[in-house]
């Protein structure tokens, strides 16, 4: 009845009417939602280039600040982001359909309650966006996604605030301008440190103290001092030392106190400035006899890498399962090899780059995708701006192509002159007896980032020299920053003074 009452030619326009419908229906959600961002006035006092992120977590909960969760490699939330160039103060820009995600397109983000917040980096020194002193942000707000798609309005009319640093009786801050970083780039620097001090410590006596310099691992900075107050509380002999948590964090990510291309002389920055006056500060060990330089995972390659690089600066070196010590087994890749891929292995398989035990949690693939969408200061990139010379773009050489995951050989090698058990070698004669009896290593047999099998051939590379260092793998262990070697670090430096005698040859406990 309706078709004979409508005709053929108006069905067939209702029906077209129909088709139309259902595919823009499909558009949007294939779009998915657009964030419309404004930059408060106020807030941007000039025209910003850069990148302007969204960061969604599941559920309605201002009461947390999503960004917080930007860049969680165990969990990551959902990010979008786009670049701009000299975007004026009050204009807006649109995250939409082709804007960079991670982990999933703005299309396939799944119909839901959440919560958004926009953010943008102007800190110079912070490798978290969106979490540096002074980066623009924006309220939180609940965003319900639908299958029609949605317009937020996002305004980035807030500043995110200075960290608190609460001192007590034991725990200080201490600040000084570097003219050293400030030189290199071209602005006031400040380094940080946090401190502790001992126990018996007093403003105008005389008495020096054991100084432990403890480098952070990736992400940490010169607050975790207080984690240091809670943990050391109860071990041997650390009421009896000053303990200076240095702040290792730049734009880039760690800076593992390297003299870097990119980062700037942050080892001779420490060991030239930062060590002298805060030991003369707080009545330091004033010398290598009695200091120890200590940290885990990149702390513990930058522990490693400063008694190597300064060995007269430091009277001892206790390494915790540290950032990959050889080249030859980067987190697996041995970076030297020819066809070397971060991707995949020899046979196409998905490289792994963290496990729980023995199951993979975390692809090398995935991390970078999370990492190139946040920008300098993940971890892959902070190895980049540590290792490489600057390409002609001014950034850190790439060590390997982003899509393909190709490892460049050309800068592979240029990293040789980072890679610890190559410096070791090569110099030897001259280094040997000077880290005599100094140098201590511990890695975890099931180190959570595969980690411990540059330990290994570090250890047999020192044992062929000749080498006294104690390197021990932990049969069963994970990635930890607080194995066995704190105890006799305390120990040794509270029980008449670093042991700097030769010892036994180099061993590595057997992992079989």
């Amino acid at each position: 009845m309706m078709r004979d009452r409508l005709g053929l030619g108006t069905l067939a326009r209702v029906t077209w009417c129909v088709v139309a419908l259902i595919a823009s229906a499909e558009r949007a959600l294939a779009q998915g939602p657009s964030f419309r961002l404004t930059l408060d006035a106020a807030t941007f006092t000039a025209p910003y280039t850069g990148r302007l992120y969204v960061v969604l977590i599941e559920g309605d909960n201002r009461e947390v600040e999503p960004r917080e969760e930007a860049g969680n490699w165990f969990d990551p939330p959902y990010m979008f982001a786009i670049d701009v160039d000299g975007l004026a103060p009050g204009a807006q820009a649109t995250i939409g359909a082709d804007a960079l995600s991670h982990p999933e397109p703005l299309g396939a983000l799944p119909p839901g309650t959440y919560t958004a917040q926009a953010f943008a980096r102007l800190n110079p020194d912070s490798p978290d966006p969106g979490r540096g002193e002074g980066d623009p942000i924006s309220e939180p707000v609940k965003v319900e996604i639908t299958q029609e798609g949605l317009d937020v309005a996002l305004t980035l009319d807030r500043r995110v605030p200075a960290e608190a640093f609460e001192e007590t009786d034991r725990v200080k801050m201490f600040e000084m301008v570097s003219p050293l970083l400030s030189a290199f780039h071209g602005r006031e620097v400040v380094m940080r440190a946090g401190v502790r001090l001992p126990k018996d410590w007093k403003q105008d006596e005389g008495t020096s103290y054991p100084t432990v310099y403890w480098i952070t691992g990736f992400g940490g900075d010169h607050g975790e001092i207080h984690d240091m107050e809670r943990a050391f509380s109860r071990v041997k002999g650390a009421d009896e030392c000053l303990i200076i948590v240095p702040d290792a964090s730049c734009y880039w990510g760690h800076s593992v106190f390297v003299d870097s291309a990119t980062n700037g002389p942050r080892g001779r920055a420490l060991v030239e400035e930062l060590i002298p006056a805060i030991e003369e500060a707080y009545r330091g060990a004033g010398g290598a006899e009695g200091r120890a330089v200590t940290g885990g995972s990149s702390g513990g390659w930058a522990a490693l890498w400063l008694q190597v690089t300064y060995p007269d600066a430091f009277g001892s070196c206790w390494s915790h399962c540290p950032d990959p010590v050889d080249f030859r087994d980067f987190q697996r890749i041995n970076l030297y090899e020819p066809g070397a891929n971060m991707y995949v292995d020899e046979t196409g398989a998905a490289r792994p780059l963290a496990r729980d035990g023995d199951r993979v949690v975390l692809l090398y693939r995935d991390f970078v995708a999370m990492e190139s969408l946040m920008g300098p200061g993940g971890q892959i990139g902070s190895f980049e701006a540590t290792f490489s010379a600057r390409g002609e773009d001014g950034r850190p050489r790439a060590l390997f192509d982003r899509v393909t995951g190709a490892v460049d050989t050309e800068v592979a090698r240029l990293w040789e002159a980072f890679d610890i058990r190559l410096v070791m070698e090569r110099n030897w004669e001259t280094l040997g007896p000077k880290v005599a009896g100094k140098i201590h290593v511990y890695a975890g047999e099931m180190d959570t980032f595969y980690l411990e099998g540059a330990t290994v051939l570090l250890a047999e590379s020192l044992k062929g020299l000749g080498s006294d260092a104690e390197v021990k793998i932990v049969k069963g262990m994970p990635h930890t920053i607080y194995p066995p070697g704190l105890v006799a670090m305390f120990e040794s430096l509270t029980a008449g003074g670093v042991e700097t005698e030769a010892g036994e040859p180099a061993t590595v406990e057997s992992t079989n």
